[in-house]
């Protein structure tokens, strides 16, 4: 079996209880840290609403409650109701989704935990990520330790930060476009703050949601997150400092290597898909390298028809091969789907392709794929830059912005096209095609290209034996065990 060699000698359960917010980009964070954890030996449970259950069951064909091997540890999935019918129409207003969540989790949860206690697998630690900063309450109500892990860049957790104990001004009502002066991070537009901080945004609910992680700051024993030392040491180093410990994990979707093996090459053998993804991969193999654009903006931008006929437009006129993922906005925005202009697919042909969701770890990898343009969600930012490609930031909203600002201005590797919701426009087509020419040919391109590939080589350095990533998931994991058994050291790796 592939996987961390650790030691044989016989122990108890350690068992980590994960419970996750229900969006796609908050489960797989987690559920890669979950895998991590299991290839150290811990025993992990997965837990989320069963709003989001229904659709990970239908996508990724998992059993609830079902332990399967993992490394040398063990995972399983639990879900609970959330006492809302599914088609609820409260479910689209997050002020009180969050409100209902946290009410039934706070009495769901200990009585899970309670249970796993009576079949012999005691918790040991809770972890939650952000929108759900309730779960940190339960655990010290039960006298469990909890961590939380942190989904977003650390620049995104400063701006928080500091903007939840007004440490620095941010924009008002009365100044709505002052920049922000954080330590140890480039001047900020107005618009390059989180947006949900902004004064004028549509979402303020978000912004409450995300904050309520920040008055419960003090309960985890330390923050995780999905980063690396190495891209934002700075910003790393002081928050640490005058927040909680943090310890950067990432990038998780890269399993840990030793000197001699990889933890669990299979990484997809256990997903949590909100979405099955299509075949492409035969179509990229076709196709030279370095030569597609992999356009995806994730599962909740959904941009406007008129942009959707902008891009369009501004593809056929570049005239580059691309493998587009468009999906359909939900059912309860009310809005029709999004339709392509006619006779587009057939001026493409062969030179392009669009799906409804794509192996996008998968598309990155591969070796044909020159260019992301992508709305800039720190999944996707994380994504592309441990694959060395270079980006078209396309942000809308959230942190999105700043994780723009970085990878144009800080990490340089990609080319604004566009700064977002705030923004108020529509990005044209002779914009679209501009930027879709300089990120694929050029001296710019291969500027972009050669300094994504240094922290694709810095990423992979992090989650190597004696890389800061590798150290700090083994530190993390000796805590965990140090709290959950009589054990004086933690697993060692031989």
């Amino acid at each position: 079996m592939s996987g961390l060699v650790l030691s044989d000698e016989p122990r108890e359960i350690i068992h980590v209880f994960m419970v996750s917010f229900p969006g796609q980009g908050h489960v797989n964070p987690l559920l890669r840290l979950g895998k991590r954890l299991a290839d150290f030996g811990l025993f992990i449970t997965i837990s989320a609403p069963e709003f989001a259950g229904q659709s990970i069951r239908k996508a990724s064909k998992i059993t609830d409650d079902e332990p399967r091997q993992w490394g040398r540890g063990m995972i399983r999935f639990e879900f609970f109701d959330d006492e809302w019918d599914l088609n609820d129409p409260n479910r689209s207003d997050l002020d009180s989704y969050v409100a209902q969540l946290e009410r039934v989790g706070r009495e769901k949860l200990p009585v899970m935990i309670r249970k796993q206690e009576e079949k012999g697998r005691p918790v040991s630690c809770l972890i939650n990520n952000p929108f759900i900063p309730w779960v940190s309450d339960v655990a010290e109500s039960l006298g469990i330790p909890s961590a939380m892990l942190w989904v977003q860049s650390c620049a995104s957790f400063s701006c928080y930060y500091h903007y939840y104990n007004n440490l620095v001004p941010f924009p008002s009502e009365k100044e709505p476009e002052i920049d922000v002066q954080l330590p140890h991070m480039p001047l900020l537009k107005y618009d390059e703050i989180p947006s949900f901080l902004h004064p004028s945004t549509p979402y303020p609910f978000l912004g409450r949601a995300i904050l309520g992680q920040f008055k419960n700051l003090s309960k985890p024993f330390c923050i995780l997150m999905d980063t690396f030392q190495e891209l934002e040491h700075d910003i790393i180093e002081y928050m640490s400092k005058i927040s909680r410990p943090i310890k950067t994990i990432g990038p998780l979707f890269r399993p840990l290597k030793t000197n001699t093996t990889t933890a669990n090459s299979n990484s997809n053998a256990v997903r949590a898909d909100f979405y099955t993804a299509d075949s492409c991969i035969d179509w990229l193999d076709s196709k030279p390298p370095r030569t597609v654009v992999y356009i995806s903006f994730g599962s909740i931008v959904h941009p406007k028809q008129e942009q959707i006929d902008e891009i369009a437009f501004g593809l056929l006129s570049s005239e580059v091969t691309f493998l587009w993922v468009l999906r359909p906005p939900p059912t309860e925005s009310k809005e029709g789907p999004r339709v392509l202009p006619k006779g587009f697919l057939e001026k493409v042909g062969e030179k392009g392709k669009v799906m409804q969701w794509a192996p996008q770890e998968e598309v990155l990898a591969h070796p044909s794929t020159a260019c992301f343009v992508t709305h800039c969600g720190w999944n996707s930012t994380m994504e592309a830059l441990t694959s060395g490609i270079p980006v078209v930031a396309f942000p809308q909203f959230g942190d999105q912005v700043t994780d723009a600002k970085f990878l144009v201005d800080v990490f340089k590797v990609g080319i604004r096209m566009g700064r977002g919701e705030p923004e108020g426009r529509i990005v044209l087509r002779d914009e679209v095609e501009r930027c879709l020419r300089a990120a694929t040919g050029g001296a710019e391109a291969q500027e972009m290209r050669k300094n994504a590939m240094k922290w694709k080589k810095a990423a992979e350095d992090a989650v190597v034996e004696g890389g800061s990533s590798y150290r700090n998931m083994q530190d993390f994991v000796d805590e965990v065990v140090g709290i959950g058994s009589d054990l004086d050291s933690a697993l060692p790796i031989v």
